[in-house]
């Protein structure tokens, strides 16, 4: 097993009610002067500084990305190992990905490259696929396009241009954040103290220096910048042109968004939801709801269009949601119109309709597809929250598997302990009330033109504005999503941080703190604004850097002989053209390292691919000799790859280890003291891949140990013969 040990020797609208009044508190302290460009504010005074503000974000951005990649070399000592050491620590699915682009860097150029690719017939044994409509693997066709280009193979690895662009990425990432906290509060501190508490939150804001390849790390960034680029459209008193501009960088971060990451499709449903929500309250106007809704259907059309037509982009909730929300919201012209419980009527009848044309186009896309890529993902939600089997093996694989599982509570003491809980909650629960009442202003029939001037001059909250509406809605919903499985939260902090700092440095938590202390006034508004985020940022330098600088000096270095050990073995002993089979993680490796063809790998997006992967998992079951053999064969498998780590697995509990989600979907009681179902049977077999360690004869008969070490055992497929008396075994099995 992969592990880490010290070194040795070493350590265009109307501007609302609300947001005139707010530009009432504006002042040199707040930094407005970002607004005040934007509207062609060019003075001099405004220029130095929103260039003060994009320049300490700029700075923070570069300063989380040193950090991760410092600690991914200190973690590794990355520029020390082995080549085969770097690439056994792409773990799991990473190490699949990053083969691509090792294997685009090795063609002969790049048209070959693609070819390749787009007709593949090494990641899957027997088959030819086209690898970038079935994966997200743009990015690595890019970078590696790009390195050949540039003139960077004399001073810079592939390897190197690789990480360091992930890692550049995450400043991407920061900024994104502070742009956010700093248009939604009009106060670059808060953006500052946005980066500060990402950065000190880097155990549940990113897992980026262990996991470089995993796509969420590509696609996160550019979906904070879509967030920003929302922020900024539904602001007050945008011109036309910069309106343009705002759509037609949504439209691009929300391509790159969906082009980077599978799951895009339910990220951006929860988005449309948010977007559906305020539209149906009167918080964005028809033009923005659908401005909003188009930028997500081209976005995802687009990406069907490079991805040579995915039926899985087709079929997916969102892009049904979208066309049903827009259908039902021209035909439905006078939703808006009525007393309070007339419209409160009208958006229930408008919810029940969309949601059921929804489903409606989702299903008829998907028979018309035959689509079934994505079935896995709802028999996992149907089975998290007891809606459906618990047996299905597809299903009890992501259950059992600490990342799909509820966010622990440690979670929340840890961003306790960097205060950006106790901002965070009072500011939600505060604008959450406002939003409430907001709505049911809204709602409640429009009186004439001298109410509405009366309300606006007394500044009431009916204009809430749209911008703190569409932020609170996407940091409740993503924060209820990764309470529920904790592998989301990292769409949910990083905008938590936003959020939080919003809270410190916007006006609506401090004027109602003032008002209850009956000392609001505007010059105490402004100090407090700008003293306690000043304050916040120098206790937590005074608490965390002499920890950061603790864990910046801890040296540790990349050991796992064993799998090193196995990669030579297999790059030195076996055919190239060999097929292997064993677990989805381990084959992702000996993808990457050794180049063989592989019977399964971890991009479980194919149904096919789950099929053949649940039958190759049948070494760690309780089957015969002949039914693995026969399964093996039939995915044409020379080898198969033991791992002891599965076999006699104790990481997880009894009812989650895999060879007990394999007997259960045999219908065979599980191992070890407990209860089993009563419909459970003995199997009349042993498990596989103990019993094939005893040399017996009906597994020596069609098995041949080739290599083995404390971690792994690796049998060749023999030639089945009628009479298997006299059959030879490969000299010199490697102890």
């Amino acid at each position: 097993m992969t592990s880490l040990r010290q070194r040795k020797g070493s350590r265009g609208k109307e501007a609302s009610p609300a947001a005139e009044v707010q530009s009432q508190q504006s002042n040199c302290c707040t930094h407005h002067h970002a607004g005040k460009i934007l509207q062609g504010n060019w003075s001099w005074g405004a220029i130095i500084w929103t260039s003060i503000g994009w320049s300490v974000s700029v700075g923070l951005g570069l300063l989380c990305s040193i950090y991760v990649a410092t600690l991914h070399e200190n973690d590794l000592w990355f520029s020390n190992i082995k080549e085969v050491e770097r690439e056994i620590s792409f773990r799991t699915e990473c190490g699949l990905y990053y083969s691509y682009y090792k294997q685009m860097l090795q063609a002969p150029s790049i048209q070959e490259g693609l070819s390749v690719l787009i007709h593949d017939n090494l990641t899957e044994s027997k088959r030819t696929i086209n690898l970038l409509q079935r994966m997200n693997i743009y990015q690595e066709v890019f970078l590696s396009i790009l390195y050949r280009l540039l003139p960077l193979q004399a001073y810079l690895e592939p390897v190197y241009f690789y990480i360091y662009t992930v890692f550049s990425l995450q400043a991407v990432y920061v900024i994104a954040l502070y742009l956010t906290a700093w248009l939604l509060s009009g106060s670059w501190l808060a953006g500052t103290l946005t980066g500060v508490w990402y950065i000190l939150n880097r155990v549940d804001t990113t897992r980026v220096e262990f996991t470089i390849s995993l796509r969420e790390n590509w696609s996160l960034p550019f979906f904070a910048l879509q967030v920003t680029a929302i922020t900024c459209y539904l602001r007050p008193q945008l011109s036309a042109l910069q309106q343009k501009v705002m759509v037609w960088l949504m439209y691009v971060t929300t391509f790159c968004f969906c082009l980077t990451w599978q799951f895009n499709q339910f990220i951006l449903l929860v988005q449309a939801l948010i977007i559906y929500t305020l539209d149906c309250v009167d918080l964005l106007t028809t033009t923005q709801a659908t401005t909003l809704y188009l930028v997500q259907v081209s976005s995802l059309l687009s990406v069907w269009l490079l991805q040579f037509c995915n039926s899985m982009i087709l079929g997916s909730l969102v892009l049904s949601f979208n066309v049903a929300a827009l259908f039902i919201r021209h035909c439905q012209s006078a939703l808006k119109t009525g007393g309070l419980l007339v419209r409160l009527v009208k958006v229930l009848l408008h919810s029940v309709l969309v949601l059921l044309l929804t489903f409606i186009i989702n299903y008829l896309t998907k028979r018309a597809l035959q689509l079934r890529s994505d079935e896995h993902i709802f028999k996992f939600i149907k089975s998290k929250f007891a809606l459906g089997p618990t047996r299905d093996f597809d299903a009890s694989l992501y259950l059992c598997e600490e990342a799909f599982g509820l966010l622990p509570l440690d979670t929340l003491e840890r961003l306790a302990g960097t205060l950006l809980l106790y901002p965070y909650i009072p500011t939600v629960l505060l604008l959450s009330g406002m939003l409430a009442v907001a709505v049911l202003q809204n709602l409640r029939p429009k009186g004439g033109l001298a109410e509405e001037k009366r309300g606006a001059a007394e500044g009431r909250v009916e204009a809430f504005r749209p911008d703190v509406a569409y932020n609170l809605l996407h940091t409740v919903l993503y924060g209820l999503l990764a309470f529920s499985t904790m592998r989301m939260k990292y769409i949910w902090t990083g905008h938590m941080c936003a959020v939080a700092a919003y809270g410190v440095c916007g006006t609506e938590l401090w004027t109602l703190l003032l008002k209850a202390l009956r000392c609001n006034t505007k010059v105490l508004l402004r100090v407090v604004r700008c003293a306690v985020p000043v304050l916040m940022i120098g206790w937590l330098h005074y608490k965390f850097w002499p920890k950061l600088m603790e864990e910046l000096s801890e040296l540790r270095e990349f050991y796992d002989p064993d799998t090193v050990e196995l990669m030579t073995w297999i790059s030195t002993k076996t055919p190239k053209q060999a097929v292997f089979a064993g677990s989805m993680q381990l084959l992702a490796g000996i993808k990457l390292c050794t180049g063989r063809v592989l019977t399964n790998h971890p991009h479980y997006e194919d149904k096919d691919l789950r099929e053949r992967t649940r039958q190759v998992y049948q070494v760690y079951a309780r089957r015969s000799p002949e039914e693995v053999y026969d399964i093996l064969r039939a995915v044409g498998a020379d080898y198969v790859v033991l791992e002891n780590s599965i076999c006699y697995e104790r990481r997880h509990r009894r009812g989650c280890r895999l060879r007990d989600l394999l007997d259960l979907a045999n219908g065979h009681i599980m191992d070890g003291p407990g209860e089993n179902d009563p419909d459970l049977v003995p199997s009349a077999h042993p498990r596989f891949c103990e019993a094939i360690k005893t040399d017996a004869a009906p597994y020596t008969t069609l098995f041949t140990r080739t290599f083995q070490n404390k971690t792994f055992y690796v049998y060749r497929l023999k030639k089945k013969r009628k009479k298997s008396a006299n059959t030879s075994s490969e000299p010199g099995v490697k102890q």
